[in-house]
Protein backbone atom coordinates (compact mmCIF):
# COMPACT_ATOMS: atom_id res chain seq x y z
CA UNK A 1 0.00 0.00 0.00
CA UNK A 2 2.85 2.39 0.77
CA UNK A 3 4.33 1.74 -2.62
CA UNK A 4 1.09 2.66 -4.44
CA UNK A 5 0.61 5.80 -2.37
CA UNK A 6 4.20 6.81 -3.06
CA UNK A 7 3.75 6.33 -6.83
CA UNK A 8 0.53 8.35 -6.82
CA UNK A 9 2.20 11.09 -4.84
CA UNK A 10 5.19 11.13 -7.24
CA UNK A 11 2.84 11.39 -10.21
CA UNK A 12 0.94 14.26 -8.57
CA UNK A 13 4.18 16.12 -7.89
CA UNK A 14 5.33 15.61 -11.49
CA UNK A 15 2.00 16.85 -12.84
CA UNK A 16 2.04 19.83 -10.51
CA UNK A 17 5.60 20.77 -11.60
CA UNK A 18 4.82 20.21 -15.29
CA UNK A 19 1.64 22.27 -14.95
CA UNK A 20 3.49 25.16 -13.32
CA UNK A 21 6.18 25.11 -15.99
CA UNK A 22 3.62 24.90 -18.80
CA UNK A 23 1.64 27.81 -17.34
CA UNK A 24 4.84 29.80 -16.94
CA UNK A 25 5.78 29.03 -20.55
CA UNK A 26 2.39 30.23 -21.74
CA UNK A 27 2.70 33.35 -19.61
CA UNK A 28 6.11 34.05 -21.15
CA UNK A 29 4.71 33.54 -24.63
CA UNK A 30 1.74 35.81 -23.94
CA UNK A 31 3.93 38.52 -22.43
CA UNK A 32 6.38 38.45 -25.29
CA UNK A 33 3.61 38.37 -27.88
CA UNK A 34 1.94 41.41 -26.31
CA UNK A 35 5.16 43.41 -26.33
CA UNK A 36 5.42 42.85 -30.07
CA UNK A 37 1.87 44.21 -30.55
CA UNK A 38 2.39 47.62 -28.95
CA UNK A 39 1.29 50.79 -30.71
CA UNK A 40 3.56 53.08 -32.67
CA UNK A 41 2.21 56.22 -30.95
CA UNK A 42 2.73 58.05 -34.25
CA UNK A 43 0.46 60.93 -35.12
CA UNK A 44 -1.54 60.92 -38.34
CA UNK A 45 -0.01 64.17 -39.54
CA UNK A 46 2.92 63.86 -41.90
CA UNK A 47 6.05 65.73 -40.93
CA UNK A 48 8.83 66.67 -43.32
CA UNK A 49 11.84 64.38 -43.21
CA UNK A 50 14.94 65.80 -41.59
CA UNK A 51 18.47 64.54 -41.73
CA UNK A 52 20.17 64.51 -38.38
CA UNK A 53 23.22 63.04 -36.73
CA UNK A 54 21.07 60.55 -34.82
CA UNK A 55 19.48 59.36 -38.06
CA UNK A 56 22.95 58.84 -39.54
CA UNK A 57 24.09 57.05 -36.38
CA UNK A 58 21.02 54.83 -36.49
CA UNK A 59 21.70 53.92 -40.12
CA UNK A 60 25.30 53.16 -39.20
CA UNK A 61 24.19 51.00 -36.26
CA UNK A 62 21.86 49.03 -38.55
CA UNK A 63 24.77 48.40 -40.90
CA UNK A 64 26.60 46.71 -37.97
CA UNK A 65 23.75 44.27 -37.29
CA UNK A 66 24.55 40.63 -37.88
CA UNK A 67 22.56 38.96 -40.67
CA UNK A 68 19.15 37.63 -39.65
CA UNK A 69 19.73 34.03 -38.58
CA UNK A 70 17.98 31.12 -40.23
CA UNK A 71 15.68 28.69 -38.42
CA UNK A 72 18.49 26.12 -38.60
CA UNK A 73 21.06 28.52 -37.14
CA UNK A 74 18.85 29.43 -34.17
CA UNK A 75 17.96 25.77 -33.60
CA UNK A 76 21.66 24.96 -33.50
CA UNK A 77 22.38 27.85 -31.12
CA UNK A 78 19.56 26.89 -28.75
CA UNK A 79 20.55 23.21 -28.76
CA UNK A 80 24.12 24.18 -27.89
CA UNK A 81 22.94 26.63 -25.20
CA UNK A 82 20.74 23.98 -23.56
CA UNK A 83 23.38 21.24 -23.67
CA UNK A 84 24.96 20.89 -20.19
CA UNK A 85 27.92 18.99 -21.69
CA UNK A 86 29.07 22.09 -23.64
CA UNK A 87 31.50 24.17 -21.56
CA UNK A 88 30.03 27.34 -20.13
CA UNK A 89 32.75 29.46 -21.76
CA UNK A 90 31.41 28.47 -25.20
CA UNK A 91 27.92 29.67 -24.25
CA UNK A 92 28.60 32.99 -22.55
CA UNK A 93 28.09 34.99 -25.74
CA UNK A 94 24.74 33.30 -26.40
CA UNK A 95 22.81 35.03 -23.59
CA UNK A 96 22.52 38.79 -23.22
CA UNK A 97 24.11 39.96 -19.96
CA UNK A 98 25.62 36.58 -19.07
CA UNK A 99 28.94 38.22 -18.20
CA UNK A 100 27.28 39.37 -14.94
CA UNK A 101 26.85 35.69 -14.01
CA UNK A 102 29.18 33.40 -15.98
CA UNK A 103 27.40 30.33 -14.55
CA UNK A 104 24.03 31.40 -15.97
CA UNK A 105 24.16 29.41 -19.26
CA UNK A 106 24.98 26.06 -17.64
CA UNK A 107 22.55 26.63 -14.77
CA UNK A 108 19.84 27.20 -17.39
CA UNK A 109 21.00 24.13 -19.35
CA UNK A 110 20.99 21.92 -16.23
CA UNK A 111 17.51 23.12 -15.20
CA UNK A 112 16.20 22.57 -18.74
CA UNK A 113 17.63 19.06 -18.81
CA UNK A 114 16.01 18.30 -15.45
CA UNK A 115 12.61 19.34 -16.83
CA UNK A 116 13.12 17.45 -20.12
CA UNK A 117 12.97 20.72 -22.09
CA UNK A 118 13.19 20.50 -25.86
CA UNK A 119 13.08 23.53 -28.16
CA UNK A 120 12.59 23.46 -31.92
CA UNK A 121 12.54 26.80 -33.77
CA UNK A 122 9.92 26.87 -36.53
CA UNK A 123 10.04 30.49 -37.74
CA UNK A 124 12.26 33.58 -37.48
CA UNK A 125 11.06 37.18 -37.79
CA UNK A 126 13.37 40.21 -37.82
CA UNK A 127 12.50 43.46 -36.04
CA UNK A 128 15.62 45.51 -36.80
CA UNK A 129 17.96 45.05 -33.83
CA UNK A 130 15.95 42.11 -32.49
CA UNK A 131 14.77 38.77 -33.83
CA UNK A 132 11.81 36.71 -32.69
CA UNK A 133 11.98 32.94 -33.01
CA UNK A 134 8.72 30.99 -32.86
CA UNK A 135 9.49 27.64 -31.29
CA UNK A 136 7.84 24.43 -30.23
CA UNK A 137 8.72 24.32 -26.55
CA UNK A 138 8.31 20.91 -24.93
CA UNK A 139 8.50 20.38 -21.17
CA UNK A 140 8.10 16.84 -19.83
CA UNK A 141 6.33 15.82 -23.04
CA UNK A 142 3.89 18.77 -23.21
CA UNK A 143 4.43 21.05 -26.23
CA UNK A 144 3.50 24.75 -26.49
CA UNK A 145 4.41 27.36 -29.09
CA UNK A 146 6.48 30.17 -27.56
CA UNK A 147 8.35 33.24 -28.77
CA UNK A 148 12.05 33.33 -28.00
CA UNK A 149 13.45 36.87 -28.44
CA UNK A 150 17.03 37.46 -29.54
CA UNK A 151 18.88 40.78 -29.47
CA UNK A 152 21.88 41.93 -31.46
CA UNK A 153 24.87 42.55 -29.22
CA UNK A 154 28.54 42.80 -30.18
CA UNK A 155 27.78 41.54 -33.68
CA UNK A 156 25.97 38.37 -32.49
CA UNK A 157 22.38 37.30 -31.84
CA UNK A 158 21.88 36.52 -28.16
CA UNK A 159 18.87 35.22 -26.24
CA UNK A 160 17.27 38.23 -24.56
CA UNK A 161 18.27 38.46 -20.89
CA UNK A 162 14.68 38.97 -19.68
CA UNK A 163 13.53 35.78 -21.43
CA UNK A 164 16.49 33.76 -20.11
CA UNK A 165 15.88 35.05 -16.57
CA UNK A 166 12.17 34.28 -16.72
CA UNK A 167 12.92 30.80 -18.04
CA UNK A 168 15.51 30.24 -15.31
CA UNK A 169 13.09 31.41 -12.63
CA UNK A 170 10.31 29.19 -13.98
CA UNK A 171 12.68 26.22 -13.75
CA UNK A 172 13.36 27.01 -10.08
CA UNK A 173 16.76 28.67 -10.50
CA UNK A 174 18.13 32.18 -9.87
CA UNK A 175 20.94 34.34 -11.20
CA UNK A 176 22.58 37.58 -10.08
CA UNK A 177 22.51 38.62 -13.76
CA UNK A 178 18.71 38.73 -13.47
CA UNK A 179 18.70 41.25 -10.66
CA UNK A 180 20.90 43.78 -12.43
Amino acid sequence: MTRTYSNVKDEQLKLRKTGRIAIAGLAIAATLSMTACGSDDKSDTAKPARTSTSAKASASANADLPPVPSVEALNSQLQKALDPSIPNEEKLDMVQGAEADPGLPNRLADAAKGANVEVAVTDVTSFGDSVNAKANFTINGQTNVVDVPFVAESGKWKVQKTWACTMLSNLGQQSVACTA
